[in-house]
């Protein structure tokens, strides 16, 4: 029997003791051997819980313990999650984790000490919750050369964005309704600034080119200056706008960024709506293949975390390979990277805009007061240089490929 301790006993946390106990037949059978939940970790004590007698305070306990050998890392944050889970790996035992701001920050550095120590640390919940996009960028697309990842990573402003689209609605009108419906943190900073997408595309960036790509260094644009009429304008254009983390190698440059984007309706990432998440990953020989779900919850997060507690049973006393170096990328200047943009001026701007812009496309969509077009493909530099010489009321990047 492989004893496993549950680090952090909130939603996901929860969520992995349920998956394990629902699904134990399934889960024992293809982890070749019993897996039992010997302790869960938590500061608080939970009186009536059907689990309460595996409650315990002290992390001592656990990582003393020689008999657990794999531990569930559902914290989240950095304190005192990377203390507990750096001296699990120093004492051999094997860590999975949905804990996306720990595996961004030090994901090369404990990829390595596990692996020194004969375990293993995972983290397929820590990009899009209940997808499998981790496992198959180590196992199944290792014959590839990965050129490019784009996901609608953010299940949260994935939903504003959807119902400002279908309603009609003002940005702080629909977060408000997400924050009340418990899509949307009373704080929710970290979503709709981009901050949340930025860590993740951080991590399948860093998987895609085998060293470490820092989420500091990536380019972070959030959907808080998004309207209802951007959204009149991409229904004219046969458009929808989707938050996008974004990384791509091109003529031996490499850069990521996250940032609102207008793509086409035939994009298969337009129909992504609601709290859904997908990934995009282009590889030289397949191509394109897509991977959809529900990137966040309770239980298809566990459920991803538990995947992992699988795979590390079954190889227990083993490594399992993952192209992580802690080398540092260095990303291409956000002012190199080159995009087509729509553009949004005052009525009394178009003649200035056309003399700037040069040949450019209008659009119209019905409003009254203002000029719009896109605009022919330049670099950021090239563009935020003409658009200070016009006014811009906004602006968006388009996402053709």
């Amino acid at each position: 029997m492989i004893q496993v301790a549950v680090m952090g006993y909130g939603t996901v946390g929860s969520g992995v003791v349920e998956v394990i106990e629902k699904n134990k037949e399934e889960i024992n059978k293809k982890s070749n051997e019993a897996l039992n939940i010997k302790y869960i970790l938590d500061l608080r004590d939970f009186p009536g819980d059907p689990y309460e007698d595996k409650i315990v305070h002290d992390v001592e306990v656990i990582l003393n313990d020689p008999e657990v050998q794999i531990i569930c890392e559902t914290m989240g944050g950095l304190k005192p999650a990377y203390e507990f889970t750096k001296r699990a790996l120093m004492n051999g035992k094997s860590v999975c984790t949905s804990n996306k701001e720990l595996v961004a920050t030090h994901g090369p550095e404990l990829i390595r000490i596990a692996h020194e120590h004969t375990c293993n640390y995972l983290f397929e919940a820590s990009v899009g919750g209940g997808i499998p996009i981790i496992r198959p960028l180590n196992y199944s697309l290792t014959a590839e050369k990965i050129d490019a990842i784009t996901g609608i990573l953010n299940g949260t402003t994935n939903y504003i964005l959807t119902k400002m689209e279908s309603e009609g609605a003002a940005f702080e009108e629909v977060l408000k309704e997400a924050q009340e419906k418990g899509y949307a943190e009373r704080n929710p900073e970290a979503d709709i600034e981009g901050y949340d997408a930025c860590r993740k595309i951080a991590i399948l960036s860093s998987l895609m080119c085998g060293k470490n790509v820092r989420y500091q260094d990536i380019y972070t644009e959030g959907i808080t200056k998004i309207t209802a009429t951007d959204f009149k304008y991409a229904k004219a254009m046969d458009c929808t706008i989707k938050l996008l983390g974004l990384s791509r190698e091109e003529n031996g440059r490499f850069y990521a960024m996250v940032s609102p984007f207008l793509i086409p309706k035939s994009h298969p990432l337009s129909m992504v709506n609601d709290v859904f998440n997908a990934v995009c990953v282009h590889g030289n020989m397949l191509g394109d293949s897509m991977y959809y779900g529900r990137g966040a919850g309770k239980l298809p997060t566990a459920s991803a975390v538990v995947s992992d507690v699988i795979d590390c049973a079954r190889h227990i006393g083993k490594i399992i390979t993952c192209f992580w170096d802690a080398e540092n990328v260095k990303l291409t200047s956000i002012d190199e990277v080159e995009h087509t943009f729509f553009v949004r001026v005052k009525k009394d701007r178009e003649q200035k805009a056309k003399e700037i812009f040069g040949d450019v496309k209008e659009v119209t969509a019905g409003v009254d007061g203002e000029f719009a077009f896109v605009t022919g493909r330049m670099s950021e530099k090239e563009f935020n240089e003409k658009a200070e010489k016009v006014g811009v009321i906004n602006r968006i990047r388009f996402e053709l490929a």
